[in-house]
């Protein structure tokens, strides 16, 4: 199943020119989904030679290729704000073994290059990582910061299976995704059809929210990543000149230019330690060793040019003084623009009224309520308030704190609920504001955060009355 359609319909809801959904992968497309005024589509030969696109070196992949591309434009208010590239159903079992005719691989390395966010989705039910998605993940090693999974359709299965799902997802993850961080896995379903187990459902919305902030950062922080982007490919540009200047150096003025290619292609790790010995480079900035021995086999080294120092010179000046003031100048012009969100789609009300997350929940509770959402549960709270000792009805610090510790939160939490609940500072607790400091605990047992100042509805009522006489 093409299943990234899934997650580009839900985010957008609705559906663009060229998408299919089916059983099996129904699409050999790579689909660019961008912004336009009008609904339509462009095929992969007309947008290779438009200026105003960025796909025009896609054009060295051949027709094989671009008769499988194509862009979908239409007016949703999402794609103002970002783009989407939708890849081919991977192949699995047999399927494998039929050729696409282009280098799947090397194209999915180039857009890697290029976009800010890549997401690799997995159905709970079905985690087969075959052969040809293993050389897709592959395909974006050096991007690895970029890379997100989701676990899609995980209300299809119940708690205990989730749990093994996410386990076999991490491992067979591990094996493919060779960096010692562990990938981000976002869990949930990314549809809108009812959810089929709803025991889990809070924690989806958890991920959600999660996986929306994420791709809503990436307007805001879209420079500071093309800055990223700039300064990796000058780094790599400079060690190939290392490279190409050392092969070039060592090939004979006549005779035996062949050999002595073939034995410099073979030592070409040795190669890259003496580089880096001698001009004192980090083993991560050079390409990958076997990938450069297959491009190196077409090239003359002969007709390689030398060093040029000045250049070098220059990026490295680059590299220490121009950055620097760059990055300072984006920062500043950020602070004067308005921030940039991801607007429309699956982003539009998922922070705002009764469906939001947290709505309801934690210090939200009560917040439409006449009554104080603490008065619920204060006859236990006060039980053992009258326990504690009180002098004029009030509790003492120590003797608070006694009873504070047994929720076994640390005292860092513990000194946040007593700030919010001492509402009059004096240093005492009555016994509303006991019964508050208990509710308050309860809310981070419960797993939700703390607000940082005391929300009105959560202020004790004797406390609302006394301030508003004072008023």
């Amino acid at each position: 199943m093409n299943i990234f359609f899934f997650l580009f319909r839900y985010l957008l809801e609705q559906d663009f020119p060229g998408m299919r959904i089916g059983p099996e992968p129904t699409t050999d497309s790579f689909i660019a989904v961008m912004y336009g005024d009008k609904e339509g589509s462009i095929p992969g030969n007309a947008l290779v030679v438009d200026p105003k696109k960025p796909f025009r070196k896609l054009n060295s992949f051949g027709n094989a290729f671009l008769n499988r591309f194509m862009c979908s434009q239409l007016p949703n208010q999402v794609l103002k704000s970002i783009s989407i590239i939708d890849s081919p159903g991977i192949l699995s079992g047999e399927k494998q073994r039929i050729s696409r005719g282009y280098d799947f691989s090397q194209v999915l390395s180039w857009f890697a290059e290029r976009v800010d966010r890549i997401i690799l989705l997995f159905d709970a039910h079905k985690l087969d990582i075959s052969d040809e998605f293993s050389e897709a993940i592959k395909a974006f090693r050096g991007q690895d910061d970029k890379i997100r999974v989701v676990l899609n359709k995980a209300d299809q299965v119940d708690t205990q299976q989730l749990m093994r799902v996410y386990g076999a997802l991490m491992w067979s993850l591990g094996k493919v995704i060779n960096t010692p961080e562990v990938v981000r896995v976002y869990i949930g379903s990314f549809w809108s059809k009812p959810l089929q187990n709803t025991e889990n459902r809070k924690l989806f919305e958890m991920e959600a929210q999660d996986l929306f902030r994420d791709i809503q950062s990436l307007p805001r922080n879209a420079a500071l990543r093309k800055l990223n982007d700039l300064i990796k490919r000058a780094r790599l540009a400079k060690v190939h000149a290392y490279i190409i200047s050392h092969l070039k150096k060592e090939m004979p003025a006549v005779f035996g230019k062949e050999a002595k290619k073939k034995e410099l292609i073979n030592t070409l790790p040795d190669i890259y330690k003496l580089i880096q010995r001698e001009h004192h480079i980090s083993p991560g900035d050079f390409p990958d060793v076997k990938k450069m021995q297959q491009q190196l086999e077409i090239y003359d080294f002969s007709k390689f040019h030398g060093l040029k120092p000045k250049l070098i010179e220059a990026v490295d000046n680059m590299l220490a003084n121009k950055i620097a003031s760059l990055m300072s100048l984006i920062r500043e012009e950020e602070n004067t623009m308005p921030s940039q969100m991801v607007h429309g789609g699956a982003f539009e009300g998922t922070s705002e009224g009764p469906f939001g997350h947290g709505y309801g929940e934690g210090a939200g509770e009560g917040a439409e309520d006449e009554e104080w959402v603490v008065a619920k549960d204060k006859p236990v709270y006060d039980e053992l308030f009258y326990m504690l000792s009180p002098i004029n009805g009030k509790i003492t610090g120590a003797n608070a704190k006694r009873e504070m510790v047994n929720s076994k939160l640390p005292n860092s939490v513990l000194g946040k609920i007593w700030k919010l609940a001492d509402y009059d500072k004096d240093g005492m607790l009555d016994e509303e504001e006991f019964a508050l400091a208990k509710h308050l605990i309860k809310i981070k047992l419960e797993g939700f955060e703390l607000p940082n100042d005391l929300p009105p509805h959560l202020i004790p009522p004797s406390h609302r009355k006394a301030q508003q006489n004072s008023e």
